[in-house]
Parts: C-alpha cells; structure tokens; sequence
C-alpha cells in the first residue's frame, strides 16, 4: 500500500475519533444539562446560620451551631477585601461570562506537561457553583458541570450577586464560613477595620484554608499573604508605597472565640433545648435570633453575687488541701509543669497553680498555665484553717502560723486575682442559685443555677427540688390571713406532742432556739421564724385548706406533705417556684408567669415569635383601661389573675418588712432602704439555705447547698442571705423606692402587743399595726376567730 493511501487511512480515522469523541461529548454536556440544577434555586438558598441568642438590648449570650457564619450584603464588604479576592482568585472576573477560558487553558497546559490536575482553573462563579450545588471531588464530569452551571449563573444574576454569594459561602478555615466571620475568627474585628495586609491574608485563605491558616502555618500563611499583595499591586488595585508598608506589616492574626456580651451559660442552654423542641435540628441552621428577658446588667450582678457568696462560704470552712502534687524540685524547664497545670481546668474565676516557691516572707510564688508567675500574699493564705470532716461533723483546726503550714513545694492549688493580688482559693464543693423576676410581668431578669456551668451543667434555679425551710412560712400565713386572721392574731408557742407515723410514735417540734415565748402575735412569729406557732397556726387553719390555698402561688401540691410539718416548709420545691410565689406578695396579689423568650427573629430578623405573658393590671389600671377605651374592656387584653386579696398581699408585706427590720433578715439594713420585705429560710441540720426577697418591682430568691445533701453549718441568713444583699445592693444602686401601695380597706390602729387587741389611750406598750377594715380585734373580741379549720371564709370570695 502507497505512503499516500496510510496518510488518507490516517486521516479519516482522526476525522472518525474526532467525530465520535465530539458526539460523546455533545451527548455528555446534553445529559449534564439536562441533569443539572435549577439555577433559580440558588435565590432561595438558606446559607447555615447558627442559632444566637441575645439580652433583652441585644448583647450576645451563646451561639449554638457547627459553622460560624454573619451573611454580609456585598455594600458591607470594604473595597480592599473585594480587590484583593479579585486579584487573586479571578482578576478578569467583571469581563467573561463565568468561565475564563484563558484560565482553563492555562490549566490544561499544565495537566498536558505534567498529567497532574493541580490548576482549576476556576473563576469565582465556578467557585459559586461548586459550593453551592456541587462536591470538591476533582473530576472531569464534576468541572463540565461547574463550567455548565457558571454560564448559568453568570446569565441568571449580576455579577454583584455572584460575589456576595461568594463572600458569605466560602470557607476560610476555623469555622469561618463567609468573609465576616473570617475577619472576625482571625482578627476579633468587624470587616470595616481590616487593614489592607488582614484583607490580603484573609482574600489568600480560601485556597487550602487549613494549610494556609495563618495561627498553625504561619509561614506558609505570610508567602501567601504576600503573594495576594503582590498580584493587588500587579493589578494596579494599590500603590508601590501601599504595597511596601503592607508587606511590611507583621502576622498578627489569632484565633477569637465569640465576643460574649455577658457570661449566662445556664440561660443559653435553657434557650437551646426549648429551640430544639420547637424547632428540632433545623433550629442550628437556620439562623433564629432569640432574644431573651435578661438584663445584662442584673446579669452580671448575680454572676459576681453568687461567684462570692459561694467563695466566701467555702473560706469559712477551712482549706481541703491542694490538687495535687507535682514534686518537690521545681524543674529547671517550667513548661514540664505548665502542660501538667493544663490538664487541670479552670472553674469560674479560678485558675489553678504550682507551687514552686515559699518565700521569706511567708508569701508563696506559683505557676500558672500560661507560663505566667504570680505572687500569693500571706494575708491572702492565712485563712486557710484545716477542715476535718467526721461523721456529720465539721471541725476547723487552729489557724496557720505560717505558708507551709498550707502548702509546699509542686503543689497544685487554685488561685484567683482579687481586689488588687492573687488569692489562695479551692475548687467549692458547696452550689448556690440565684433567679431575679420582674414581678409586675413575669419577665425572668437574671438568673445563675451554679457556680460554674461547666463544672456542672445541672440548673439548680429549675431542676432542683429542694426543701424552703421558713422561707415557706409566709405562705401558711397568708391563708390564714384569708381565714380571718390578722398579724395581731395571739397563739401560745408552748410545747406541742404529735402522734406520728413512724417508729418514734411522737413528733415533738421545738424553735430553733430550743426556748418557748408564751402568747405569741402571728406578726412577732414570723418575724422571728417560730416555729411552734407555725405549727398550731396550720393546726388551726386546716391541712387540707392550707395545700389547696398554697397552690394558688403556683405550687404543686403533690409536692406538699400532708402533715404539719408543711408549715415548717417540708416542700420540694425549686428557686423559680419560690420567686414566682413571693412575685404575688410583691405585685399585690396576682399570679404572673414567668417567661424568658422575649422573641424570636429570623434569618431576615423578621418576628416570628413573641413570648409576653400575662401582666398585672389592678383595679386602677383596669378602670383606665375601661376610660381609655370609652367603657369597653380590650377583650384581647391579657391580665395575670388576681388569687389573694391585694390587702392580704400588703399585709404580709409589712409583716416581711419586719423581717428585715427586726428579724432573721436583719442583715439586709446594710442596704438602707425601706422598700424591702423578704424571708429567711433554713432546714432541719441546716441543709438548705434561702432568702426570698422583694421590692414592687424585683423579687430575688436564692439559694445555697449541697447537690447531695448535707449540713452547710450554716442558716439561712448567714449563707445565702449575703447572696441575695450582695444583688441587691447592686441592682438597687441609685433606684427609687418602690413600695408595694397601701390598698383600699386597710387600716392602721394601736394595739396592746401582749394581747393582740386595740389599746387604751393611756396604754404606753401599744403598736401601731395594719388591718383589713372590720377585722380589728376589740378588746371584747375573742382570741381568735371561729372558723371552720377545713373550708375557707368568705373573706377572699372573688378573688379567683
């Protein structure tokens, strides 16, 4: 056969390759095509936003989510981030039609001279296509369908739109998803105050974000860096003199966690299950806004409250020792104990340390984890009595003379940084809560369920259920207030016997001074927390009655004993429960509830939720409501319900009034006002500790304890009262007065204190005290008055 039959031969077999291989192809990029997605589609895309949750003015709380992401409008984004993303990813970007040609035969030489697929070749819309529609796989299928879908993007949206989907997709590494939380995750700052040399390393990331990440690889971070400022000054985007300081400029980039406005842990995690359960997973993802009732403010005060309450207490009850001990020879390379003190974490406040040296002066120096070495002054050691624990006995050894009395050398201890020097601490065994409502709304204000979230995750504020002691007291008062019983009313504390169930057959109760005081007013017994008083004054009013009266403040009754140990406040219940049932004494009488989502905003920050509930509105205000709407009530208007007369509630007020004034709330004088009324409570061995406290427009309960239960040693006013003064004084600060109103159908007379009843005019012992009209009791009236200890009077009809 001829040379020039071979060469024809050739020919048509190129011409047929050619022509079958352009088939496969056309009917490959028919198939793609006609397989690929609705561009239409990506208008619609809901980028994952994480959940976020907020104070009630808007300070960040908690965010819950896998990707940290703030979606930007491209008029947000500087020039010089833009400028330097275009220079580097795809400078001929506002000229081709998604795909740059030049670009994928610039790759293809490459993959022809050394079969590696190392260039894309990609433009920013093919990069839009990829992240929003595709995988990363590098195949040929997967870049025909990039290339197909940039062309229809490219003819779908504006340029515009394509680098604003661009800039809040692409992944820049730590969890940074979208160029402002990049700037925010590398330098802590918003977009508008990047320097040109943060925008060229951030514009260089998404490349091989992990690679590339500047906090791991910074070298590699710093060439590409420079590489982005070189192409920017290539592109003519800055100046030979911009250029040179950019370069010039060292990495400072380091990781920056969340940008917490208040520390609220135990909120966040309350707002993350009810998103849950309401939104199911979908509630990480899709960007919801919670704001929240919370008072950063208010906040703050019971974090700072219970964080020194409970330090305080734990110093009182002697030191336990140190963690741990790392050896006597301090090592000559102190990182040896630095990656050991790491291992250790950090509760609260306090850090922990390493001993490695007892100075002259009976000062120690310590380690910390950082690297860092403090000084501990004696004054701030001294406390540390040994404590022994036998039994249910506690017992303090002698005072240390000395710091190796306490400590020695590699002993790990906790320390913490107040008022002005480091402190020798311990991690508190002891747990305390604090919740702060708004009585008039229900609002949760503040609200702490222990001393470190991360220690413990267990919300004490309203998961523990623990029992009120006294604190309850007001309660079984109260009903029999409402049975016809005034604060003058006379009971005899004297000895009392009770048959009872168990296997010692007689229950007999006693004050907790061990002593009786005779003919006793209810006023003078709360006060003074009397027991056997409490006890006879249920007697009086009936078990039954009084259960079914207490639920009205929003208690469970099957968690209320049915025995007379009630009145000495044998209930389980839990901190909320108690400042919602103090918040009806506050207002006036009626039974708000509480809430802690104020609303719940979109993506779009559109509300889709609000959370107020009903709010007290008392006589007053329903007949301004009835004027303002020209005698017809709102029917759409939602009232909390009145369940105690508003002069029942002033009464108790004045009676708890009297508790700080003269009582086991004394304590809180320090706080000099004269709007204040609360109780103490503690248990039997002093177990739990509380104070409820209020003012017309703040209730505060809190509470201090053992998770496992155990004596504190201490009663109520000496544990968490000090919680609750150390809030208040706080919260208070430069806020008026806000006493509860004096009611309609009240009455002030003088009455003889020894006998309950209205007092001659020469009688130099008489008192001033409150009664509701026609319940003042005459010098001819009885003791007490006769009812039926097991149905109520008609003295609060109507209030339901």
């Amino acid at each position: 056969m001829s040379k020039l039959s071979w060469l024809k031969r050739i020919i048509w077999l190129a011409l047929a390759f050619f022509a079958v291989a352009s088939f496969v192809i056309i009917i490959t990029i028919i198939y793609l095509e006609l397989h690929l997605p609705s561009v239409k589609r990506i208008k619609d895309v809901q980028l994952q936003v994480p959940l976020r949750v907020f104070t009630s003015n808007g300070q960040l709380i908690a965010e819950f989510g896998s990707k940290r992401r703030n979606p930007v409008t491209l008029q947000q984004i500087p020039k010089i981030v833009i400028d330097a993303t275009l220079a580097t990813e795809d400078q001929r970007y506002y000229y081709h039609s998604g795909v740059d040609l030049l670009g994928l035969g610039r790759a293809a030489v490459v993959l022809i001279l050394t079969g590696k697929k190392e260039q894309g070749g990609s433009t920013i819309t093919m990069q839009v296509a990829r992240n929003y529609f595709l995988t990363r796989k590098k195949t040929f299928t997967r870049k025909i369908r990039e290339i197909l879908l940039a062309y229809r993007i490219d003819h779908t949206l504006s340029k515009n739109k394509v680098l604003e989907l661009y800039f809040n997709k692409i992944f820049y590494g730590n969890r940074a998803y979208g160029i402002a939380a990049a700037a925010q995750v590398y330098y802590g700052k918003p977009l508008k105050n990047l320097t040109l040399a943060e925008a060229a390393m951030l514009a260089g990331l998404p490349q091989a974000p992990s690679y590339l990440n500047p906090i791991i690889n910074p070298t590699a971070a710093l060439k590409r860096r420079n590489h982005v400022l070189e192409r920017m000054y290539e592109e003519s985007y800055i100046t030979a003199a911009q250029y040179q300081q950019a370069l010039a400029e060292p990495l400072t980039a380091k990781y920056h966690g969340l940008k917490i406005g208040v520390n609220a842990p135990y909120i966040a995690e309350l707002i993350r299950n009810e998103m849950v359960m309401k939104y199911g997973e979908k509630a990480y993802t899709t960007g919801l806004r919670v704001y929240t009732t919370i008072n950063p403010k208010l906040q703050t005060y019971a974090n700072i409250a219970i964080r020194n309450g409970v330090l305080a207490y734990d110093k009182r009850h002697g030191y336990r020792g140190p963690v741990e001990n790392l050896g006597n020879t301090v090592p000559a390379n102190l990182t040896v104990w630095e990656k050991a003190l790491s291992k250790i974490p950090t509760i609260n406040i306090l850090q922990p340390a390493a001993i490695i040296a007892i100075n002259a002066d009976n000062s120690v120096t310590a380690l910390l984890q950082s690297g860092q070495t403090i000084t501990i002054p004696w004054a701030n050691m001294a406390w540390a009595r040994s404590q022994t624990l036998k039994g249910t006995d506690e017992y303090l050894g002698a005072s240390p003379s000395q710091a190796t009395d306490i400590v020695k050398t590699g002993d790990v201890i906790y320390t913490n940084f107040s008022k002005g020097s480091w402190q020798l601490s311990q991690k508190p065994k002891v747990e305390a809560a604090l919740v702060a409502i708004d009585p008039q709304t229900g609002a949760i204000l503040a609200l702490v369920g222990g001393f470190d979230n991360n220690a413990s995750s267990f919300n004490r504020v309203v998961q523990a259920y623990r029992q009120p002691g006294s604190s309850f007291k007001p309660f079984i008062y109260s009903a029999a207030l409402a049975k016809g019983y005034t604060l003058a009313s006379m009971l005899n504390d004297a000895p009392i016997v009770i048959p009872t169930n168990s296997l010692l057959g007689l229950w007999r109760p006693e004050n907790d001074t061990h002593k009786f005081y005779g003919m006793t007013s209810l006023k003078t017994a709360l006060i003074q927390s009397r027991n056997l008083v409490s006890i006879r004054l249920l007697q009086l009013i009936g078990i039954p009655y009084a259960i079914n009266y207490v639920t009205r403040f929003g208690f469970n009754a099957d968690q209320l004993p049915q025995e007379l140990s009630l009145a000495l406040g044998t209930a389980n219940v839990t901190p909320l429960q108690m400042v919602i049932a103090y918040s009806v004494f506050a207002n006036g009488g009626y039974k708000i509830t509480p809430y802690l989502i104020e609303k719940i905003a979109n993506r779009d920050n559109k509300i889709i939720y609000s959370g107020h509930t009903p709010t007290v509105c008392d006589s007053t205000c329903q007949q301004n409501l009835v004027q303002n709407n020209q005698g017809q009530t709102n029917s759409s208007t939602n009232f909390a319900p009145q369940v105690i007369t508003s002069q029942n509630a002033f009464l108790m007020t004045q009676a708890l009034k009297a508790v700080i004034t003269g009582g086991t709330g004394k304590p809180a004088l320090v706080l000099h006002r004269e709007d204040l009324a609360g109780k103490t409570g503690t248990t039997n061995e002093k177990v739990d500790a509380w104070f409820s406290g209020y003012n017309n427009h703040l209730v505060v309960t809190t509470w201090m304890g053992f998770d496992q239960p155990k004596p504190l040693y201490e009663y109520g006013d000496q544990a968490a009262l000090p919680v609750w003064i150390n809030f208040m004084k706080l919260a208070l600060k430069n806020q008026p007065l806000a006493d509860l109103p004096e009611p309609p159908g009240i009455i002030s007379v003088r009455i003889n204190p020894a006998t309950g009843k209205t007092a001659g005019s020469n009688d130099t012992t008489a008192t001033f005290e409150y009664f509701i009209a026609g319940t003042v009791p005459q010098a001819s009236s009885p003791s007490l008055p006769a009812a039926n200890p097991n149905t109520p009077t008609n003295s609060e009809e109507g209030v339901y």
